[in-house]
């Protein structure tokens, strides 16, 4: 057996700008951090021929054109199976659709399981971007290289997309005390909404083919506020980051009118009366999780218990995806 996991993440600026339709002309850059809740996934060779899939569905198949589920069907396809047989299982500590870049740290935690059954070699850069073929151009998701790249590399991570796709990695160059005092102060509540983020990052790759003015600005005014966000972090000046996120959070929710809802504004007006400096809506947007970063965590907390918001408390993975068993 084979047992692998893969970090989810958190965006801490520059969300948005890992899409081709805009990095191809202006060039992205953002930071992600990955955080200690994993997507896992298992591959075995079972006694029987065939496919066998064990996800949110159950799948029983002879040959790997008839697996439904996209991304382990186009996944299988590339290792030329003759005759399959193999067993796949996932868990994951957070359910899909809530904005912590879950396909992307299944994808990348199921190809690291391939490879690794079948004994082969990968590097970390393969793996992310094999990842970003596998969701991006052979199933045509309008998602960006944020999810899969993270996933892979861990940690406090700077990813500069280049216009010919090539991406630019870097560790965050911030301090331990640093490290720490973030993963106390920033706060993350589920709002109990799931939702796809296919939608809304749609809506945006397409205003970014047409190279709509309104949203080229607003990301690029993103991407500066990613910059900007990487020096305060940098400079161990937190609370200046944290006002940052409420920059990019008012920049965020013009993008389209799926990001953000009456509910949503209403908690995040209070939260900033309440002991929160600034936050935003993690990953696409329209519900998932709400992150703050907080100056007074015990009001801030209060505040989220009277909405009935569960608080996930976490810390930065500093392993990325991983081969934890064989």
């Amino acid at each position: 057996m084979i047992f692998t996991r893969s970090p989810l993440r958190i965006t801490l600026g520059g969300g948005g700008t890992d899409l081709p339709s805009f990095y191809e002309s202006e060039g992205g850059f953002l930071i992600a951090g990955a955080i200690n809740k994993y997507v896992f996934v298992t591959v075995l060779r079972p006694f029987a021929e065939g496919v066998y899939l064990k996800y949110s569905g159950i799948e029983n198949v002879s040959s790997i054109n008839e697996i439904q589920h996209p991304i382990i069907r186009e996944s299988l396809k590339l290792f030329n199976l003759k005759t399959p047989q193999i067993e796949i299982t996932t868990l994951a500590d957070i359910p899909s659709g809530t904005g912590l870049g879950s396909s992307g740290s299944f994808t990348t935690a199921l190809l690291k399981s391939m490879h690794a059954h079948l004994r082969k070699n990968i590097t970390t850069s393969e793996l992310a971007e094999l990842a970003c073929n596998i969701e991006m151009d052979k199933l045509k998701e309008p998602v960006g290289k944020q999810d899969q790249y993270i996933a892979a590399y861990g940690g406090l991570t700077c990813f500069t997309f280049n216009s010919d796709g090539t991406v630019i990695v870097e560790p965050l160059a911030i301090s331990s005390n640093a490290i720490y005092q973030l993963e106390e102060d920033l706060l993350l509540f589920y709002t109990g909404v799931s939702r796809s983020a296919s939608a809304i990052l749609k809506d945006q790759d397409t205003k970014s083919k047409v190279a709509d003015r309104e949203m080229f600005e607003n990301l690029r005014f993103i991407k500066e506020i990613g910059l900007a966000s990487r020096a305060s972090l940098e400079a161990d000046d937190l609370e200046g980051f944290g006002k940052l996120m409420d920059e990019h959070w008012k920049y965020k929710r013009s993008r389209s009118s799926g990001i953000s809802n009456s509910n949503i504004d209403q908690i995040y007006s209070e939260a900033l009366r309440n002991g929160a400096i600034g936050g935003k809506v993690v990953g696409a947007g329209g519900g998932g999780f709400l992150m703050f970063y907080a100056k007074d965590k015990i009001k801030l907390r209060k505040l989220m218990s009277d909405y009935k918001l569960e608080e996930v408390r976490f810390r930065f993975d500093f392993e990325g995806t991983k081969v934890i068993l064989t």
